[in-house]
């Protein structure tokens, strides 16, 4: 499993707003499950855009909190036609000039996990990786059937 830290309030919107695509510098061979960190910075300018109203943004939710683990994804595909200058099908979330990496089966964990993040993907230590399963299976657990 491999993480990502995403800046506020696009790691909401991943966790609660049907944001599927996250932009990055990067491109990644890496495909699979994705935890989504919340960075400890805040872009202010996008918390007014139209596409993080439509998502649902409010500052009081716990998965607007900074500087934890806020989410699970899977990462499926990483489009680089942008980063090109080719057109793509990404979709409103997908910013010009970036690669846009693909994320599916978006999960919020019920509340938020602390954790320290870093730059680009990055590998969750064990122990995190565990108390995110642990309180999924829990969340699993407590759904009626």
């Amino acid at each position: 499993m491999q993480a990502i830290s995403v800046q506020q309030p696009w790691a909401f919107a991943i966790a609660r707003g049907g944001k599927t695509v996250s932009n990055q510098e990067a491109s990644t061979a890496y495909r699979g499950p994705l935890l989504v960190h919340a960075s400890m910075r805040v872009d202010l300018k996008a918390c007014d855009s139209p596409l993080i109203q439509a998502a649902g943004w409010d500052p009081r939710d716990p998965l607007a909190t900074l500087g934890a683990v806020i989410a699970v994804a899977r990462l499926d595909d990483v489009c680089s036609a942008a980063v090109r200058g080719e057109p793509c099908d990404c979709g409103p979330w997908a910013a010009p000039s970036t690669h846009h990496w693909r994320l599916a089966d978006v999960r919020a964990l019920p509340r938020p996990i602390v954790a320290l993040g870093r730059p680009g993907l990055w590998e969750p230590n064990p122990t995190l990786v565990a108390e995110v399963e642990l309180m999924l299976d829990s969340a699993s657990a407590d759904r009626p059937t």
